[in-house]
């Protein structure tokens, strides 16, 4: 295992975005529970930046809102973490906002030798270059290390994703900026290296000679709810495929590092990026999700902000192939929508046919699933004989379920890898571009094309029309 790295002592986390959703629902919920698992240093800070004209109180109840107190000794360690919190205001904008914070930072840091600054982004993409430009100018700390924390996306395509890195480049370091991918904090994805290069059972078997393919899937049930105009300026591939989909598929097929250090683990990340084809239109099916059977629910179109006319995918499955030795020939099916009949995130690895199935009746392929949410789990079906006085064989899940463990959120995993300096599951720059390339020519394709209109389904079933076939057309291709 990689060795743990301590929280540097005199550290402070500064929120831009303090008063936002993602702030009060995913960000000081993570930091209290490192609080409540004892993991945070006993001076680090935590400081909410936010145009809000709000009162220290105010600010207290934002953090105290999503808590579930489930003891009273939970009572006093929510009270020690809003300790460790203050507010600034940034109503005045421009430099005096920034000047302010950077007063607030002074005063933390007075009369110590050093002090570390992380400013996490809780912000819209649009503003990361100007608000970084200005953390620089006023906030970057003189007596220890400063990092930028941004969330996807990254970029809306290849070449944006590109401009945004070279407007950050003349202030920010590479090894400053941690990109933050949630998926990446998920205890079952983490497993994926564990599960692979820790078991020779796997480790053997994972190629194209035993592998007939495998199925990663996004699957919501709800909808956009309210966020129809965010939605429809995104679109399902930039919102899950093209950075959590892509996590996950990088995870599943790279080779063995070297280590589990940052570097090694990107560079075989990239690496097995770069042998996946862009994605043609021919190999997806784009959808768009109408009301519901009954009529309750309603159609993306009716969502507010959506124009009548909107093209946007609510779900797309693709064929991805990976033009290497191991996975030569291997169909990779990436599914993700909205307003499904379930909502889960899954992956399937299908095996090849056993050789023994002349042998025995009724065998079917062993299969490992790998369920990411809900319901954690790894379940390996396996061929069994059938306890009676014929000979018969039904397929079994050997079960490794997560139900009777605690699993971190994600957010505790990735703030706490931000507060430690550990960046093996940031997102870097070059791998971010090797992602872009795989989906920038079907999304330029889909944006350009008017012609190219998605295909309806319910709210609440399965898909598109037609996706069964798809899949099984492209499975039968594998075969031959």
């Amino acid at each position: 295992m990689a060795p743990t790295i301590e929280i540097k002592e005199s550290t402070v986390l500064v929120i831009l975005g303090a008063s936002g959703d993602l702030a009060k629902k995913k960000l000081f919920p993570g930091l209290y529970g490192l609080e409540r698992k004892c993991l945070l240093p006993e001076d680090f800070q935590v400081v909410g930046f936010a145009p809000d004209q709000i009162s220290h109180e105010e600010f207290v109840n934002i953090i105290r809102s999503p808590v579930k107190l489930e003891s009273p000794r939970f009572a006093e360690q929510l009270k020690q973490f809003c300790n460790r919190c203050s507010y600034v205001s940034g109503h005045e904008g421009g430099d005096k906002s920034f000047e302010a914070l950077k007063k607030k930072l002074d005063e933390i840091g007075h009369g110590k030798k050093e002090q570390h600054r992380l400013f996490y982004m809780a912000l819209p993409p649009s503003v990361f270059v100007p608000m970084s430009e200005q953390l620089k100018k006023h906030c970057y700390s003189e007596k220890g290390q400063t990092r930028l924390i941004i969330e996807k996306p990254f970029g809306h395509d290849l070449e944006s994703s590109r401009e945004l890195q070279r407007s950050l480049d003349p202030n920010w370091r590479e090894d400053e900026i941690f990109r933050v991918d949630h998926y990446l904090g998920k205890e079952v994805v983490n497993n994926l290296l564990v599960l692979r290069f820790g078991n020779e059972i796997f480790g053997s078997i994972w190629n194209q000679r035993n592998i007939d393919n495998i199925q990663v899937s996004i699957l919501e049930g709800k909808g956009a709810e309210g966020r129809g105009s965010y939605f429809n300026s995104t679109g399902v591939i930039r919102d899950v495929m093209q950075n959590h989909m892509i996590q996950i598929l990088a995870l599943l097929t790279m080779e063995r590092p070297k280590s589990l250090s940052a570097d090694d683990l990107c560079d075989q990340k990239v690496r097995v990026l770069d042998w996946i084809q862009p994605i043609k239109v021919e190999d997806t099916i784009i959808g768009q999700y109408a009301k519901s059977g009954d009529g309750e629910k309603p159609a993306f179109k009716d969502e507010e902000d959506v124009p009548d006319d909107s093209r946007c995918a609510t779900f797309c499955a693709a064929i991805a192939h990976i033009d290497n030795e191991r996975w030569n020939g291997v169909p990779f099916f990436l599914k993700a929508g909205k307003a499904l009949n379930e909502s889960k995130t899954e992956i399937i690895i299908q095996l090849k046919h056993s050789a023994n199935a002349n042998i025995f009746k009724d065998m079917v392929p062993n299969k490992l699933t790998i369920r990411v949410q809900p319901n954690e789990g790894v379940f390996l079906t396996v061929n069994t004989s059938v306890p009676s006085l014929t000979t018969s064989i039904e397929p079994m899940d050997l079960d490794l379920t997560y139900r009777d463990r605690e699993i971190p959120e994600a957010y505790e995993a990735l703030l706490l890898d931000a507060l430690r300096g550990d960046y093996s599951r940031s997102v870097r720059g070059d791998e971010l571009d090797a992602s872009w390339k795989i989906f920038t020519p079907l999304l330029h394709h889909l944006d350009e094309n008017e012609e190219e209109k998605p295909r309806e389904y319910r709210y609440g079933s399965t898909g598109p029309e037609g996706l069964d076939e798809f899949v099984t057309s492209y499975q039968n291709r594998s075969k031959m």
